[in-house]
């Protein structure tokens, strides 16, 4: 059985599971980095952890095999990541300035919370991460996750929505165009989309 459901909390170790099974690129990480929880700490944990509402899960016979993940405010949210996620992530790991190994470079992102603030920011306040296990991929799960957390931004009248990609990952490139998004012009890996008010 398969749907689309809100985040529980006993879904975060898998949330993290799929986070390091994509995250070369879309390919798996697992092994790349000192720890499988390097990314994840990065791009997941900080929206499981502080802004739950706003995370949806594709489940499959009782398995999260894949999410998206999002915020609805990235200025409120690079405050409240300061606050709360940074103590957490200097508990774990140490900032290499400047950054050397891909994994350095990884973690000067999560020491970085305004590298959210991208220009377009006011315009696309709300920004995103989705992960699908690749045996779900090109199933239509992606647009369908991506529509579940339009409707909720959409309800909470957010204007728009933004998300980074890893320039080598083309493929995820062309479905983003695909379901809406389009390049912005501060970045051609930063992707925005307009959310039109709801009735």
């Amino acid at each position: 059985m398969e749907s689309i459901r809100p985040y529980q909390p006993a879904d975060r170790a898998e949330i993290y599971a799929v986070c390091a099974i994509t995250g070369a690129a879309g390919s798996d990480a697992r092994g790349v980095y000192s720890s499988d929880d390097v990314l994840p700490d990065v791009w997941a944990g900080p929206y499981v952890d502080l802004q739950p509402d706003l995370a949806f899960v594709l489940d499959v016979d009782g398995q999260v095999a894949g999410y998206i993940i999002a915020t609805a405010d990235t200025r409120a949210f690079v405050e409240l990541y300061t606050e709360r996620w940074l103590p957490h992530l200097a508990s774990r790991y140490s900032a290499v300035e400047p950054p050397v190994t891909p994994e350095d470079h990884v973690l000067h992102d999560g020491f970085t919370p305004g590298r959210m603030l991208i220009p377009e920011v006011d315009e696309f306040p709300a920004h995103l991460h989705i992960n699908l296990r690749p045996e779900q991929q090109g199933k239509g799960w992606g647009r369908r996750l991506i529509r579940a957390l339009v409707d909720e931004l959409r309800s909470r009248s957010v204007s728009g929505v933004h998300l980074g990609i890893d320039p080598e990952n083309v493929g995820a490139a062309a479905f983003y165009e695909r379901v809406g998004f389009h390049r912005l012009p501060s970045d051609e890996t930063l992707f925005g989309l307009a959310i039109a008010p709801g009735p």
